[in-house]
């Protein structure tokens, strides 16, 4: 179902009109490659590469008869050509036709992801450099940390998303290879120069060695890097959950006029589209133990791989294409609150600096072990105080964890009241933003 909302581009890859576009595509290169060899005129050769079609409708109606798709699909080929149709898949094997098509299939899937996956490196670099320095909370186990800004969050699946692209560029060469080898890859029928033509034709590189197909693995590292992809879709998607959460509220999915969140409660603005990719990563990530189990087959093939195929294949490629469109809408049009992340880094009364007081003790003297203590048992003062209802700050905007502070005799000893209010300073946190920024704009 997911298929309708893909791209065009992917859709009609995957259509059953594209399938066989491509094996008419490779059957022609076969006899072009036939033809710089001598076997075929250039008049017959002219006449297969210009007239050559297909019906679907016909194939399907032959099918029924042969059992057999490639046989049907060459029987109606050769119902659009004369006597040349003797040349069309000459000394090739079924194999030969499918998996070549089937490269070139994956080859221009995988720049239709590719792009996608750049699309949205780009909105989330757009929306981490405008929020470079909005500062937020960050968090560990679900519990408070120290400040970060929402923009190095961002980064992070920048960074991530590169290397995604990278992975599948590298992933590209692997798959965009074609054998014209034969029945059992020894080239008993032909010569190596006539798959090294072909595959010229086609743009592709030859599998250096085959048996009846193309092995698998290749397959099986296309279908991994297709699930790493959704994975980090996911993990993104799941971030964007946790920060629409009412008790956090610090980002939300945008919610258009007349959309409706619940059928019984009115108020209701949910993550839907996030809800969405994360539940189709699941289905992406699947296809990968198919796609590892086809890679042992019997002998020089058996035809095990090739039902599995016909379903992750298409339903891989187009699943993923609408993730990576649906989620770089999601970050395009997301909804940030800095007011909320500002509250939320208040919430806890200034334990988000904890470790910064705890790095100034052994500065002056004390071993670390006295500093932790120190720092510890005035934010579990903090902690004790905010459950039994205590405001976070006091009324000339002190925090909690300063005001115990400013109280402990031995730290006020250690470093004085001065160091103490300066370790509550936010901009301290924001020093290496601009460095880090610069790294994520280095090629």
């Amino acid at each position: 179902m997911v298929e309708r909302y893909a791209s065009s581009e992917m859709k009609r890859l995957w259509s059953a009109e594209a399938k066989y576009a491509a094996w008419l595509e490779v059957e022609k290169a076969g006899v072009r490659a036939w033809n710089k060899l001598g076997l075929i005129s250039d008049v017959d050769c002219e006449k297969i590469c210009v007239n050559a079609t297909f019906d679907v409708s016909r194939i399907d109606e032959i099918e029924k008869t042969t059992k057999h798709d490639v046989i049907a699909f060459l029987t109606s080929v050769s119902q659009s050509l004369g006597e040349e149709s003797r040349f069309v898949h000459y000394a090739m094997t079924s194999s030969d036709t499918i998996d070549t098509a089937n490269a070139l299939l994956m080859r221009d899937s995988l720049n239709v992801v590719i792009d996608g996956a750049k699309a949205l490196a780009e909105a989330v670099k757009t929306r981490a450099i405008e929020h470079k320095t909005t500062l937020m909370i960050g968090r560990s186990h679900g519990v408070h940390g120290e400040p970060i800004t929402f923009g190095l969050a961002l980064a992070i699946w920048y960074e991530e998303l590169r290397r995604h692209i990278e992975n599948l560029t590298q992933t590209l060469e692997i798959v965009a290879v074609g054998k014209f080898s034969g029945a059992m890859g020894g080239f008993a029928h032909a010569p190596i120069e006539f798959e090294e033509l072909a595959c010229g034709f086609l743009g592709l590189k030859c599998a250096r060695v085959s048996n009846q197909i193309i092995q698998r693995d290749r397959y099986a590292r296309l279908a991994c890097a297709l699930a790493l992809l959704a994975s980090s879709i996911e993990k993104f998607a799941v971030q964007t959950r946790h920060w629409q959460r009412t008790e956090v509220y610090e980002a939300e999915e945008y919610f258009s006029a007349g959309q409706k969140g619940s059928s019984a409660m009115p108020h209701k603005r949910n993550p839907v589209l996030s809800e969405n990719v994360c539940g189709l990563a699941r289905i992406v990530r699947s296809f990968a133990i198919p796609a590892m189990e086809n890679v042992a087959l019997w002998h020089e093939r058996d035809i095990s791989h090739s039902s599995a195929e016909r379903f992750w294949l298409a339903d891989g490629f187009t699943t993923i294409d609408f993730m990576l469109r649906r989620f770089t809408s999601v970050v395009s049009k997301l909804l940030v609150y800095p007011q909320n992340m500002m509250k939320n880094l208040t919430l806890t009364g200034g334990l988000a600096f904890s470790q910064r007081v705890l790095l100034e003790l052994p500065k002056a003297g004390l071993s670390r072990e006295n500093a932790y203590a120190i720092a510890q048992r005035n934010a579990m003062k903090v902690w004790e105080a905010l459950q039994q209802g205590k405001a976070a700050q006091n009324e000339r905007g002190e925090s909690l964890y300063m005001q115990y502070l400013l109280q402990d005799s031995e730290l006020i000893s250690a470093i004085g009241e001065a160091k103490i209010r300066e370790c509550f300073d936010y901009g301290y946190y924001l020093r290496n933003i601009d460095a880090i920024f610069r790294r994520l704009s280095a090629d």
